[in-house]
């Protein structure tokens, strides 16, 4: 499975936030890093088809995305940064709710619903209503119910934020491994989120990719453009600082 950005515009009016950005996704974690403002979710979200393209075109096996209507939304799966629920909804009542809008059979909604709640740590949570969880278990029952179709192309926004580090590297290594079958974008300004995980990274600037590789392609990058005499202290937070300015990040 592909997934083709060919030269994606995003322009409102005057500004351009997605400036022709092409490149080619499989199966595996990609992290998008930069500052707020980058251009992130705006990408993301013509990737969700939520978002309107300007010019260029997203292909999934070799057809455009738009053309595609339900079928492309069969295999996505989608937290954005805020993603709404109902307070007083329990776990389980919005894990159905939401699997009654994506269409899906309500046996095999409730099985994966238990399921999924169990693989993200929620399992004891699932009759307690939402407004009483913190804002690490919200964003785990926000990648519980982005799973509940068996999604072949996942779209993380921000996931890790608020997050406290024993959340965070819980969340990293879920991501990672659902990375395996399928395309995770992971979407972030969070460094060690990607630098722990993904497979490719891509840094955002203005729209605009940049720098992308592996971890080891930018720590090339980076010693190539910064003269950096000593190589074995290079992280990608050294290339992140490069780039961007304290205000920024």
């Amino acid at each position: 499975m592909e997934l083709i950005l060919d030269r994606v515009t995003k322009q409102y009016k005057n500004k351009i936030a997605v400036d022709r950005l092409s490149t080619t996704l499989k199966e595996g974690v990609y992290g998008l890093l930069g500052a707020n403002g980058a251009g992130k979710t705006t990408l993301m979200r013509m990737i969700c088809g939520i978002a309107e393209i300007s010019s260029g075109e997203i292909r999934l096996g070799g057809e455009e995305i738009g053309a595609m209507e339900g079928r492309y939304r069969d295999l996505l799966g989608y937290l954005p940064q805020d993603f709404g629920y109902y307070p007083n909804f329990t776990a389980m009542e919005f894990m159905l709710y939401i699997a009654s809008l994506k269409g899906l059979n309500r046996s095999y909604a409730k099985q994966q619903s238990d399921l999924l709640l169990q693989k993200v740590g929620l399992a004891n949570e699932m009759r307690h209503k939402i407004k009483t969880f913190s804002g690490g278990m919200r964003q785990r029952l926000g990648i519980a119910q982005a799973l509940l179709n068996d999604p072949k192309i996942l779209v993380l926004d921000e996931p890790t934020a608020g997050l406290d580090p024993k959340e965070r590297v819980r969340f990293r290594n879920m991501i990672a491994e659902l990375g395996k079958e399928r395309i995770v974008i992971l979407s972030t300004h969070i460094v060690s989120d990607v630098e722990e995980i993904a497979d490719w990274i891509f840094l955002m600037k203005q729209g605009q990719f940049i720098a992308q590789g592996t971890l080891e392609d930018l720590k090339t990058h980076y010693l190539e453009v910064s003269g950096d005499e000593e190589p074995e202290k290079f992280n990608l937070e050294k290339l992140y600082l490069f780039y961007f300015s304290e205000e920024e990040i």
